[in-house]
């Protein structure tokens, strides 16, 4: 991708905004506020995001099937499991009073989806013999978050991945549910922030008056207070530890990645989804359901992996994996020409590569860029490198003068190494 071709426009003397995610993810133009709590992933941004979710379907596709389902959905079905009046519901009407087609009916623009999916299943799937079941999605949520703040990290509109299980017994759904969480932990090992993240006993909200786990990322930006057994690898959220435990555990502030929920028959009963056992009895469908922010994990690596200079990607969530700078091309025409076949060796090779060709931009503009968007490997092509070039990994200080051929084969064996 040339620089020159992408719509990619770096502010380094943008404002600050209330978080550093936010504030660096427009900064280097991954994206771009619309209104408070609702952000335009561009093409930077778009990319990055696209590799969290791959990850993300990578593995859910070893428990459950792929689907897409509706942001709008009637009134009515909300009303069914009585979760019609949550406060973070967005609701629509189409009545237009400039157009002489009226449409009176009410709609909820959907934060989550078991009032979808739950009469699905009860029309598809209504034998014993069709149980156990699970689908997913990854699709954009809208919560209406009274102060949306923390740019991606508590919006309005965002991007969610959720499971939905089926299953005849509780103990069924236990089964699966624990395989779940140990996917869950595989997914966030994958995405770069295992090792600081924690299951974490919470109370079921608006889902389930159940207990449910969330996946806590402790970030000294994230709002929520949980409290870790470091040696158990568990936590607790402060909103359910015992005040006799808390000199036991040590305190950190954390940002939710992910939750999961023992529904139980809560939305199978609403909407008397059945199934007739073998013995003839009718019973009601037991559930769960299991949600990634893939968008809030995105603001959550750039809290965790950044310094004073801007991003540090990890190398399998990057927009690209190397950075070509090219310093001074327009006055030196062997620069330029090297520059291109240096690109055109990369491609060939199968690295993705961002291609600063800009003519407009100074050396030290560029070299600036390359620090704030992040990408993992920074390659500079100028008359000083001669006939090599200058390599620098993003998160390491020093600098090396090699050949093209060793600087392919040192960013390639990098990435066969992940």
């Amino acid at each position: 991708m040339r620089y020159s071709k992408i719509l990619l426009r770096t502010n380094k003397e943008a404002r600050k905004f209330d978080s550093i995610n936010a504030t660096l993810l427009q900064k280097a133009g991954f994206i771009d506020q619309t209104m408070a709590g609702v952000y335009t992933f561009l093409p930077l941004g778009w990319r990055v995001l696209n590799k969290i979710e791959n990850i993300i379907r990578e593995e859910m596709n070893t428990v459950g099937t792929e689907m897409l389902m509706p942001s709008l959905a009637p009134k009515a079905l909300w009303e069914t499991t009585g979760r019609d009046d949550i406060n973070i519901l967005f609701k629509a009407t189409g009545a237009n009073e400039a157009s002489t087609r009226r449409n009176d009916a009410s709609y909820i623009i959907n934060p989550s989806h078991e009032e979808i999916i739950t009469p699905i299943a009860l029309k598809m799937k209504p034998s014993y013999k069709d149980l156990p079941f699970a689908v997913y999605q990854i699709q954009t949520k809208f919560r209406n978050e009274e102060r949306p703040k923390s740019g991606l990290m508590r919006g309005r509109e965002f991007r969610m991945k959720d499971l939905y299980s089926f299953h005849t017994t509780k103990e069924d759904m236990l089964a699966y549910y624990e395989k779940v969480k140990e996917l869950y932990t595989k997914i966030f090992a994958r995405l770069g922030i295992g090792d600081d993240t924690y299951i974490t006993k919470a109370s079921g909200g608006v889902f389930t008056k159940s207990f449910t786990h969330e996946f806590q990322t402790t970030c000294d930006s994230g709002e929520d207070t949980i409290y870790i057994d470091r040696d158990k690898k568990e936590a607790w959220n402060e909103e359910v530890i015992k005040e006799e435990d808390k000199e036991k555990l040590e305190t950190k502030q954390a940002s939710e990645v992910g939750n999961i929920f023992p529904l139980g028959t809560k939305y199978s009963e609403a909407f008397g989804y059945t199934y007739t056992d073998e013995s003839g009895n009718k019973k009601p469908v037991v559930m769960a359901s299991y949600g990634i922010g893939s968008s809030r994990v995105m603001g959550v690596l750039v809290e965790k992996f950044h310094d004073d200079r801007g991003i540090i990607w990890p190398d399998n969530i990057a927009p690209f994996q190397a950075h070509l700078v090219v310093i001074n091309a327009q006055q030196e025409e062997t620069v330029s020409k090297k520059s291109e076949d240096i690109y055109k060796d990369l491609e060939a090779q199968g690295i993705e590569v961002l291609f600063d060709d800009r003519e407009s931009a100074s050396g030290g503009e560029k070299l600036a860029d390359a620090d704030l968007i992040g990408i993992p490997w920074r390659i500079v092509v100028s008359s000083k490198t001669g006939d090599k070039v200058e390599l620098k990994k993003r998160d390491k200080e020093e600098t090396q003068l090699v050949e093209t051929e060793e600087m392919i084969n040192i960013i390639t064996k990098n990435e066969n190494s992940r």
